[in-house]
């Protein structure tokens, strides 16, 4: 399994804090995101546009291959001043 968890609006919009997704050989942070997307349209509108990634608490972009026993993170890009 992997662990799904999403933060700031991701888990607004998513309505979910925390999910356990299959594992597949093979599996993407792209994959997994469309994967997610198609399960609802409050997935989608979450997903939708600039989302960060994190697995294992590691920043990565979207061709990073998933683990079994991963943890996946999304959440928005944060600004300051």
């Amino acid at each position: 399994m992997i662990t799904v968890k999403t933060f700031a609006q991701v888990r607004e919009l998513s309505g979910c804090g925390q999910l356990q997704v299959p594992f597949e050989a093979g599996l993407d942070v792209a994959s997994l995101i469309l994967r997610l997307q198609q399960q609802s349209p409050a997935w989608h509108d979450a997903l939708e546009g600039t989302v960060l990634c994190a697995v294992n608490q590691t920043l990565c972009d979207s061709s990073a291959l998933l683990n079994e026993n991963d943890e996946v993170a999304f959440f928005p890009p944060v600004t300051g001043g």
